[in-house]
């Protein structure tokens, strides 16, 4: 599905590709694949992990690289597969390697700038690092295309997926994920280290937040009378921002006639696709409230509205980079 995916994505654009340019498909696919494995540790549902892969592979940060060398996005897909000694090589008595072995990607990330510079191969310029206007892609990923490099974001929907997931891991107290996602935000907004490109950190972010979101999807369908709290909150959260990017999209209606209608038309767009997580997430709500389980309705309605908003964001931001 992952490759069939990426076939799709940047099959119109087969004709501009040169060679090296192939190797997108390749970036996206093996990150999809690494993320859906490594999220297995944590993640028992199947659809659930075959989200996270496809969030963190087909998501706007793993799609923006092209806008840098194709090399860039394959030290990005690589990222998982190198977090698997830390995630299923210690255990028992042997628990304490896992922080040791949680620094292989980093050091692999300096190691790759490092060689990449002596080959002449710069995948990612040096300068190009995150500042705080980058975080509005947070919110809305597909209105920072085009004006960011690098968006620093996930899709619309899965936020209440994430929001239920960062929950769910400090209750459990799997402190390490949030610590190793934290560690990597800070060295993306810093100063280049050792001639690596600040933007290529965020890989480690995106990647831990796409694990989390795994676990908040499973968290949502299974859900029970003990979580409905939570349940509203991530539902008030969603109505929220459906309102707050309704409201720019009117803004940016009555400003300049072809730029702000593009922007107010990418607004309304994001509007939607939280007001759907919102309905997905009251439906929930109600569900929880009065006792039904209906896993095969939760299922639906959840996998719908996630596959429909990875499909169209996914496709408007290779569309808006090619």
């Amino acid at each position: 599905m992952y490759a069939a995916f990426a076939v799709y994505l940047y099959h119109p654009y087969f004709a501009l590709f040169k060679r090296a340019d192939y190797l997108l498909l390749v970036n996206v696919w093996v990150g999809a694949i690494g993320c859906f494995i490594l999220s297995r540790r944590w993640v028992s549902c199947f659809f659930s992990s075959l989200f996270a892969g496809a969030i963190y592979g087909f998501g706007p940060f793993m799609l923006s690289l092209a806008n840098f060398h194709p090399t860039a996005g394959l030290i990005a897909a690589v990222v998982p597969w190198l977090f698997f000694p830390a995630a299923f090589g210690a255990r028992a008595k042997w628990r304490w390697l896992s922080w040791p072995l949680s620094t292989i990607p980093f050091f692999a990330i300096i190691i790759f700038f490092q060689i990449s510079a002596k080959a002449r191969l710069f995948a990612i310029p040096i300068q190009a690092k995150c500042d705080v206007m980058d975080l509005a892609g947070l919110i809305v990923p597909l209105v920072m295309t085009g004006r960011s490099q690098a968006v620093a974001s996930f899709y619309h929907i899965p936020i209440a997926a994430l929001v239920i997931g960062l929950s769910m891991m400090l209750a459990a107290k799997r402190y390490g994920i949030v610590t190793i996602f934290c560690a990597g935000a800070v060295l993306a907004f810093c100063n280049p280290i050792l001639n690596v490109s600040p933007v290529i950190w965020l890989a480690i972010p995106i990647l831990c937040g796409a694990v989390i979101i795994g676990v908040g999807l499973q968290g949502l369908l299974t859900a029970g009378l003990g979580d409905k709290g939570q349940l509203l909150v991530t539902t008030l959260i969603m109505a929220t921002l459906a309102i707050m990017t309704a409201i720019m999209s009117v803004k940016y209606a009555n400003t300049t006639p072809i730029i702000g209608t593009e922007v107010s038309r990418l607004f309304g767009q994001s509007s939607r696709m939280y007001l759907l997580g919102a309905i997905s997430s009251a439906i929930f709500y109600f569900m929880v409230r009065a006792k039904l389980r209906l896993h095969w309705a939760r299922w639906f309605i959840l996998c719908l509205a996630i596959a429909i908003d990875i499909f169209l964001g996914a496709t408007f931001i290779v569309d808006k980079i090619f």
